[in-house]
């Protein structure tokens, strides 16, 4: 530090040295400007100003570091977590999806069946009245065997219709749907 400041000194002197007259004289303000200078810089050498103020550089530089190495952690960590929900996210959609792949399993099924006992029903009542048929034209005479024909053939037509209205079409729908609510929930 000495060196830097002789150094300092001499290139400072230098255009005063060019000057006329003497150099080294409490008159020429050039040579008390250059004596204060160098008086000043001694100063700060003494009380090692230029080390404080490194240390205070430093310091000021590690926590910088470390606020930044917090950081680091902190976006990594982040990531983390990031990841961590997106994983658990696609796992809820695949879980939902089973799910309604499922339902709608269920529903064909459940539709199915329905229709299957909606035709099992059917048969059935087409075989009694077939029966009460069969059994009133043995009974029956000849013109009441039309008629009772006839009267059969009505019951099992509106029999039919009364089973296919629209009211029982939405009523098995419905609870299908309530099926399917049951097994989701």
């Amino acid at each position: 530090m000495y060196r830097l400041t002789l150094i300092l000194a001499t290139v400072m002197a230098s255009p005063v040295l060019a000057a006329e007259g003497s150099f080294i004289s409490l008159g020429n303000t050039d040579f008390i400007v250059l004596l204060s200078f160098v008086l000043f810089i001694a100063v700060l050498l003494k009380y090692k100003v230029p080390s404080i103020l490194t240390g205070l550089l430093d310091k000021r530089a590690d926590e910088i570091i470390a606020t930044l190495n917090h950081a680091r952690s902190l976006r990594e960590e982040a990531q983390t977590l990031l990841a961590s929900y997106e994983r658990k996210q696609r796992e809820v959609q695949e879980q939902a999806d089973r799910i309604i792949a499922q339902a709608k399993i269920d529903a064909d099924l459940a539709a199915v069946q329905a229709n299957e006992d909606l035709k099992l029903s059917v048969d059935r009542r087409v075989l009694a009245a077939q029966e009460q048929i069969a059994s009133a034209e043995a009974s029956a005479v000849k013109e009441i065997k039309n008629q009772a024909i006839t009267v059969a053939m009505a019951v099992a037509t509106d029999v039919l219709a009364k089973q296919m209205t629209a009211a029982s079409s939405n009523q098995l729908i419905d609870d299908a749907i309530k099926e399917i609510d049951a097994k989701l929930h």
